[in-house]
């Protein structure tokens, strides 16, 4: 399974920045395609990308909510918004496991050996913080002289668009590097803060700041796909704990709003049957792998 979810990591990390002409065209790509949102956390400026993000589709809608009432357009965002119910519905944070380009990097990182720490739990809500100020609440309040706000994850935070725009463009195009600034090193050093930490932690970003994140999280224990806990067959062994990218404790809530469904839990922690998942309510257990591999914690 493992293997599997790798490899579909890669494919849809490919696929979400196919655009392969952009050493030659120096700019990124402006197709039909753009108008589509990807499921993870791609910018939409780097010019690889052949895909939309989710995030700033959600932030420009925001931004623009004044002058468009004003004029008379009452345009919802209802094709983001309803992409996200959907997939949500359907899967929950299941897409930030195997599609996610940045959530595949984090994990990637972290394998570089190194004292490993564990993110304090308070800090994971913060991710919420970051979704209602910096997605809604500034993007529509803070505003122009016209009414239009801006894009404040994008522009302030997201060290995603840092590294997969922001250094990209400038070294495509020279004539830009003229204007850095503060605001640009202010966000090579989150990234950089960022990189660092995704050394030390599990993916720090996804369980801290990500505001893509924070929305499939609300999904979790209402989505078609759940994940199932057997108490009786469960020992409490804490194997799933140390093994999981986003350091949930399945036995305490296997459907936690941390969960992003990599499956890790159950193809290669649990020795004892205690993991399984159901569609809609109909359960597939799954049967004891006799002879597993038995890994004991200390600390």
């Amino acid at each position: 399974m493992l293997v599997l979810r790798r490899w579909i990591q890669i494919i849809a990390s490919v696929l979400s920045n196919a655009y392969w002409l952009f050493p030659f065209t120096r700019g990124m790509y402006q197709g039909n395609l753009k108008a589509v949102c990807v499921p993870g956390l791609n910018c939409y400026s780097c010019p690889a990308a052949t895909g939309a993000c989710p995030l700033g589709a959600l932030q420009n809608f925001m931004a623009g909510v004044r002058p468009s009432l004003r004029a008379g357009h009452q345009h919802l965002g209802l094709y983001v918004v309803g992409m996200l119910g959907l997939i949500g519905s359907l899967v929950g944070r299941m897409p930030c496991a195997w599609v996610c380009p940045f959530g595949f990097l984090q994990e990637l990182i972290h394998k570089i050996p190194s004292r490993k720490f564990e993110i304090p739990t308070p800090l994971t809500y913060m991710k919420y913080v970051f979704l209602g100020l910096f997605i809604f609440i500034l993007p529509l309040l803070v505003v122009d002289g016209f009414g239009y706000g801006t894009t404040w994850f994008c522009k302030f935070v997201c060290p995603a668009g840092t590294l997969e725009a922001g250094i990209p463009m400038i070294l495509l195009k020279p004539e830009l590097r003229d204007l850095i600034g503060l605001l640009f090193y202010n966000k090579l050093t989150i990234l950089a803060v960022f990189f660092a930490w995704m050394v030390l932690s599990r993916r720090p970003f996804c369980r801290v700041v990500c505001p893509l994140g924070a929305i499939y999280s609300l999904f979790n224990k209402y989505s078609v796909f759940r994940m199932t806990h057997d108490p009786d067959k469960c020992t409490h062994c804490q194997t799933c704990y140390f093994d999981c990218p986003m350091g949930v404790k399945f036995y305490e809530d296997p459907n936690h709003y941390d969960c992003i469904r990599c499956l890790k839990c159950l193809q290669e922690s649990c020795r004892f049957g205690a993991i399984s998942y159901e569609f809609a309510g109909v359960p597939t257990p799954k049967p004891v792998k006799k002879g597993a591999r038995s890994i004991s914690h200390t600390g």
